[in-house]
């Protein structure tokens, strides 16, 4: 139970009974979501050094398409130290105050 004795969201309530419902997924397609954002990114870093993070968001939403990838030009600012750290680095535009993406030498 949740809250107030509200019903958590993986719980259900069927004839005054609470049925706790767990996943038990390996997340494989979570994982192969994850690989394939983190190969686009590399990519389009590769192929356009000193990029913003707005940069990327755009070529992910508008040129791949990829609509649901779900990272705004924040979330990039936190996503790429997390998992791609030793493969992107990144320098500070002194003018904006903006990280610039490169390649990790």
């Amino acid at each position: 139970m949740g809250a107030r004795g509200c019903p958590s969201p993986n719980c259900y309530t069927c004839s005054n009974k609470v049925i706790m419902i767990t996943m038990k997924g390996y997340g494989v397609q979570k994982q192969a979501r994850l690989n394939r954002l983190k190969n686009e990114i590399i990519e389009y870093v590769s192929s356009q050094p000193q990029c913003s993070a707005a940069d990327i968001v755009d070529h992910l939403s508008n040129e791949r398409k990829m609509r649901n990838h779900g990272l705004t030009t924040r979330k990039v600012g936190f996503f790429i130290p997390r998992y791609l750290s030793e493969l992107i680095g990144f320098t500070l535009d002194h003018s904006t105050g903006k990280r610039l993406y490169h390649l990790a030498a």
